[in-house]
């Protein structure tokens, strides 16, 4: 199946995108279509064996609207993309803008006489001369006419429309529109005739009568009124894009290449993979790569949402679009144009956008047949009126206040503006969810299953405790690290990473040898050391049994503890563990809170996992699963009737996130974890699960108050307009009003969706009862002058030291400038600036 992205031109309401969708619907070998008014797209799965492009947009065109291939070049600009809603918007204005010039004088000649009446003003004489009496009853009538025959023609697309797409079968909201506008036109022409003939035979009654029943100012206010509605709905939904469009903006036009020994400034279209490129201080990377030469600190808050910079050194991975800060760097291009991650995030916002959530089905069937339920109602409605004794001019008016006021663009955009806003609001927080069907299924999960390695915790061992029984704890560390240097188990790069963090050397080690399952072993200065487990050193012949209650505290507490030996006598235990990550307890407890049964999955024995879930306050720890085996568990759960949502690493979790209502990958946001799950978090920081829930959350309920609006409007709106009200309170509703009515509905389904803008992500920051959020306000910004930073090595201690105190929310070190701008929620007074940052080898000078 190949899927493919087409832009659709002359959607206006939903009644239209559901019959796009019908259309391409009915091709042979069509999988899947989707249809979004909104982003005027259509998302389409098809079988090319069967189907081509060409007969796709034939369709599209025998349906009455447009189509061509969505370009796929990520280097297409965002000017380029917006350039089509600019040209609306401003068509729209000249429209609107010339409408109310000639409509204005229009309501005066029509109103004159009733609106100075109210004001008690009297009516100046040259105006009773030129329009009072059945003998100006022509000028009357045919000024009105001329002057709304210039607004017809500024809004003739909705009688092009309107009525191209009567004829077809298939009328849409321009068939209301125009149709309302047209008849009252037409009626008002037809009064100029009858006026004509009552003046020629002397009958002036007739001639008053339809002199008062003009509907020329309807007919013009009808389409100006429409414009105005579709003037503002427009601006709104071009809010909705400003994530998107931010992240957009976010990517360099031009990269500096070093290529034949040459810096060359190339366009980011020509990239090549394997180029080296150079990125200096306040440049946006162009590409994904590995540093290959210089150091610098990279601010990647605009893809993960964390504010302080990342430090980079050679080996180490960038990302494009992430804006480099401080030193120049050197670094092999090795994913470029739609291959990078900024591209990639970007084309999961867009399908998001595009896509539907499944309650979205409902109200495209209601649109399908909407507009044709309308036109019949209205005519019955009329008809009903003249059945029971009513006016023509009455019966007439009914029916086109009917036609203006129904209004299918409020369904058709309840969904598509919602999940947008809340899919762009998620990727500005690291959150990418593949689509609308992903947002309903998140917030209807009752129970969320936790990968361990990864996810609830680092992913990497690290030392937690050190026991030096009968030698200095310097010299345990220098011991351990001559052992461990010389094996390539995980748990000895923690040991080896502890002792370079605190200076250790390792001690020299000769015949080494690996006892696989057991420990190893080496001499030092000929004196025999060893380092294992339990059964290792029991083996060897050493005496641990002093030791016993510390070993099963440890053991307890999920750590794994190494033992270190020499000649047969226990010098000391090192604990490993792989530490939780600082979030995952405040995640955990915030998704308990929310109703959410929390189960963790890991490959570990039932000792480690019992730790991790009674530190954590985890529901239900299942150890010894591999990872062939989550499916499994995932597929038994969901046969208990729970709606799972899981969370791992995106990998080897691939499976089992597949399996779920809802997959969750963490930490991948480049990964291939992009396939296999319905959401990415690009942060490894498990509040973001909780985000994505809450999100997902906030979108539906939006969702659902922008459905109940657009239905209860026409619920209301069609028996007003119809006169239901009429006989016994006298409320009937111009066709004017329904016209108005109609234009706000659109508008207020915009701006509600807009709310969501305002949505906050659960962060680590700030503690608030039982939710933690980000913090969006601090009290104090300094400047601090540091001498003795020399290097990047400096720069980074400098950052670190000062990020880790109390209340500092963003840390930016300058190396040329000696000094470092601190943001932080608290104030924090010079002393104990003073004290960290002497405490790291600098000195604060002012």
């Amino acid at each position: 199946m190949r899927k493919e992205h087409f832009d659709i031109t002359g959607m206006t309401c939903s009644a239209c995108s559901a019959r796009v969708e019908k259309a391409v619907g009915r091709l042979q070998g069509t999988a899947e279509v989707s249809v979004n008014l909104l982003t005027n797209s259509m998302q389409l799965a098809y079988d090319e064996a069967v189907l081509n492009t060409e007969q796709i947009i034939r369709a599209v065109e025998q349906a009455g609207y447009g189509a061509s291939v969505k370009g796929k070049k990520a280097e297409a600009s965002m000017q380029a993309k917006t350039a089509p809603l600019e040209r609306e918007v401003a068509a729209m204005r000249y429209r609107l803008l010339w409408s109310v010039v000639f409509l204005l004088p229009v309501m005066f000649i029509a109103m004159h006489q009733m609106v100075l009446g109210w004001l008690g003003i009297p009516v100046p004489a040259w105006l009773q001369d030129l329009f009072a009496g059945p003998e100006n009853a022509i000028t009357f009538s045919f000024a009105q006419f001329l002057l709304i025959l210039p607004i017809m023609y500024l809004n003739r697309k909705y009688y092009s429309n309107g009525f191209r797409n009567l004829w077809q079968g298939a009328p849409n909201m321009d068939s209301l529109v125009g149709m309302g506008s047209m008849a009252a036109a037409l009626f008002g022409a037809f009064a100029v005739f009858r006026m004509g003939w009552g003046l020629g035979h002397g009958e002036l009654a007739l001639v008053a009568e339809y002199s008062r029943n003009l509907y020329f100012e309807s007919a013009g206010m009808i389409v100006t009124l429409i414009t105005v509605g579709k003037f503002l709905e427009a601006k709104a939904k071009g809010r909705t894009g400003e994530a998107l469009a931010r992240l957009m903006e976010l990517a360099p036009q031009t990269a500096t290449v070093l290529r034949d020994g040459q810096e060359l400034s190339l366009p980011v279209a020509d990239l090549l993979v394997g180029d080296e490129i150079i990125v200096r201080p306040g440049e946006r990377l162009p590409a994904d790569g590995t540093v290959l030469a210089g150091q610098t600190s990279i601010d990647e808050s605009a893809l993960t949402g964390e504010s302080l910079p990342v430090f980079k050194q050679p080996g180490d991975k960038v990302t494009s679009a992430t804006l480099n800060k401080t030193g120049a760097i050197h670094f092999r291009a090795e994913k470029v144009g739609s291959d990078t991650a900024i591209s990639q995030i970007i084309r999961l916002v867009e399908e998001a956008s595009a896509s539907k959530a499944p309650m979205a089905r409902l109200a495209d069937r209601i649109a399908g047949i909407f507009v044709p339920v309308v036109i019949l109602i209205a005519l019955a409605a009329g008809g009903i009126w003249l059945a029971v004794g009513a006016s023509v001019e009455f019966a007439f008016s009914i029916a086109i206040s009917i036609l203006v006021i129904s209004c299918p663009c409020a369904l058709g955009l309840a969904t598509p503006v919602a999940i947008m806003v809340g899919t762009g609001k998620g990727a500005e927080n690291g959150i990418l969810i593949k689509s609308g069907e992903a947002l309903e299924i998140a917030q209807a999960v009752d129970t969320v299953v936790l990968d361990k390695t990864g996810t609830i915790t680092e992913g990497r061992p690290q030392v937690t405790d050190i026991l030096a029984l009968s030698v200095p704890e310097a010299e345990l560390l220098s011991l351990a690290a001559g052992l461990e240097k010389n094996s390539e188990h995980p748990l000895a790069e923690a040991v080896l990473a502890y002792a370079q963090a605190k200076g250790i050397t390792p001690a020299g080690i000769s015949d080494f040898q690996a006892v696989v399952g057991r420990g190893l072993q080496g001499s030092v200065q000929n004196a025999l050391c060893l380092a294992g487990n339990e059964a290792f050193m029991t083996e060897q012949g050493v005496d641990i049994l002093d030791c016993q209650q510390e070993l099963r505290r440890l053991a307890d507490e999920g750590k794994t503890p190494l033992l270190f030996a020499r000649e047969r006598k226990l010098l000391g235990i090192i604990a490993v563990a792989d530490k939780e990550k600082e979030s995952s307890v405040q995640a955990i407890g915030q998704l308990t809170a929310m109703g959410l049964e929390v189960i963790m999955l890991t490959g570990d024995n039932e000792r480690t996992a019992e730790a991790v879930r009674r530190r954590l306050g985890i529901t239900q720890a299942i150890a010894g699963v591999l990872p062939e085996a989550k499916e499994r568990h995932i597929t038994a759960l969901q046969a208990q009737g729970h709606r799972v949502a899981m969370v791992g690493d995106g990998i080897n979790d691939a499976p089992a996130l597949a399996r779920a209502d809802i997959g969750i990958a963490i930490g991948a946001g480049t990964d291939v974890a992009i396939e296999s799950a319905d959401a990415v978090l690009i942060r490894s920081n498990l509040l973001d699960a909780v985000s994505a829930i809450k999100l997902s959350r906030a979108v539906i309920r939006n969702i659902k108050e922008n459905l109940f609006w657009a239905f209860i409007y026409n619920i209301i709106g069609i028996p007003l307009a119809a006169g239901l009200l009429y006989p016994a309170f006298g409320i009937k509703l111009s066709p004017m009003i329904g016209a108005a009515a109609m234009s706000m509905s659109s508008v207020c389904v915009v701006m509600n969706a807009l709310r969501l803008r305002s949505f906050k992500t659960a962060d680590i920051d700030k503690q608030e009862g039982q939710e933690t959020v980000r913090k969006e306000e601090t009290t104090m910004q300094k400047e601090l002058k540091i001498e003795g930073m020399m290097c990047a090595h400096c720069q980074k201690h400098v950052n670190d030291a000062l990020a880790k105190m109390a209340g500092v929310t963003a840390v930016t070190v300058n190396l040329e400038a000696g000094t470092a701008t601190v943001t932080a929620d608290r104030e924090i007074p010079e002393s104990e600036f003073a004290q960290v940052i002497t405490e790291a080898g600098y000195e604060l000078v002012g």
